[in-house]
């Protein structure tokens, strides 16, 4: 048989690249971004303890009515911003699938979206899958700022969707106050929907405010919030998000949910409502990684790599600049193979593999093995 591939440009990602190469030459994998340290046990026990109790057939279809109110609880603590647990918020299998759903649902063929550059994988796949078009705005490094005069030459009758990501993955970077009224004043009488990708919203630092989309009004009316409990409570492998959108957005994103998922994994579903009542178990989570990023950036101080501390999420952009010119997907390989230590080469998320001499390195990792990464990288 032959067919045509609606992916044909698409192969294997640099995160199963890297993270094959560090099991193949037993190095430490700082490249793909989850803990190697275990959850909270008492959340563990409320999952356990869901099962006993009988949570283990279906799901509602938008999500156990439990971990809802503790979502829209969420938001009232912390953004003094309201959506309702019945018809506002549908529980996801990853914020993953929330955002292939939202794109499946309102992406038409020809429309254009626009997308920030480096940009987390998914994004651009799934908008090629439903016959979008993918637009690209470059950041570059060491500060990864929006050019919005940019942005705004992008914009015509045909731009359906701008997806944005902050605390940003791959560069550590945060969307400013400014950052969220230009997009606002950018969007506002026009039909384009914000898909907002905020699954490290509980990780910024040095007393910095997480700027979510649900704080401006306009935008609040137009966009999708995506999230992720994996990113909030250590456990990536549960696969379990959600997603928050005005009520005439989500009864279209319900309309694909419903037949690509349906409803996913009921005790730990209610496990994280449960766990979810005492608001200190995602309020502590900044504190938590900034140890470990100062930490980290604290013993590699004298290396020669040169940062500027990450302001959000747990991962670290390292300029390798003064140690080699080679591209950085090369030099990733070989700090791989020869120094036994694995990152992610940030060219592959850009357009035109721009490269400008950075990897991504995650350091939500245990004390030990933070300590071992650097005395690597203190001697490349």
């Amino acid at each position: 048989m032959q067919h045509q591939s609606k992916l044909p440009n698409v192969g294997t990602t640099i995160f199963t690249v890297m993270s094959a190469l560090a099991n193949e030459h037993n190095a430490l994998n700082l490249s793909q971004g989850f803990p190697n340290y275990t959850s909270d046990q008492k959340l563990n026990d409320l999952v356990t303890q869901a099962m006993n109790n009988g949570y283990n057939q279906y799901a509602p279809m938008a999500g156990n009515l439990d971990l809802r109110l503790a979502i829209s609880h969420k938001y009232e603590l912390l953004y003094k911003s309201t959506y309702h647990p019945e018809n506002e918020i549908t529980v996801t299998a990853g914020a993953t699938q929330a955002i292939y759903t939202i794109i499946s649902a309102f992406i038409h063929k020809d429309d254009e979206v626009i997308i920030f550059k480096p940009a987390y994988d998914c994004y651009e796949p799934a908008v090629i899958l439903n016959g979008g078009k993918p637009l690209s705005v470059q950041l570059s490094a060491p500060n990864y700022k929006v050019n919005w005069e940019e942005v705004s030459s992008k914009i015509t009758s045909r731009t359906k969707m701008i997806i944005i990501n902050t605390p940003h993955n791959p560069t550590g970077t945060i969307w400013s106050k400014e950052d969220m009224l230009k997009l606002q004043n950018l969007t506002k009488n026009t039909n384009i929907i914000v898909l907002s990708d905020e699954v490290y919203e509980h990780i910024v630092f040095d007393d910095a405010k997480h700027f979510s989309v649900c704080l401006f009004n306009d935008l609040k009316q137009r966009s999708f919030i995506t999230a992720s409990f994996g990113k909030t409570f250590h456990n990536t492998g549960w696969k379990i998000g959600y997603c928050c959108a005005p009520n005439y957005l989500m009864a279209e994103f319900r309309k694909v949910h419903q037949f690509n998922v349906f409803s996913v994994n009921h005790p730990v579903q209610k496990g994280i409502a449960d766990y979810m009542q005492n608001p200190k178990t995602y309020i502590g989570l900044s504190e938590f990684f900034q140890r470990k990023r100062d930490l980290f950036l604290n013993l590699i101080s004298e290396s020669r790599f040169k940062f500027k501390p990450s302001q959000g999420t747990y991962f670290q952009v390292l300029d390798y600049s003064d140690i080699t010119e080679e591209h950085d997907v090369e030099f990733a390989k070989r700090l791989t193979i020869e120094s036994k230590i694995a990152s992610i080469p940030l060219s592959v998320f850009y357009d035109k593999n721009k490269d400008d001499k950075v990897l991504r390195f995650c350091f939500a990792k245990t004390e030990e093995t933070l300590i071992r990464a650097s005395e690597i990288l203190c001697k490349i």
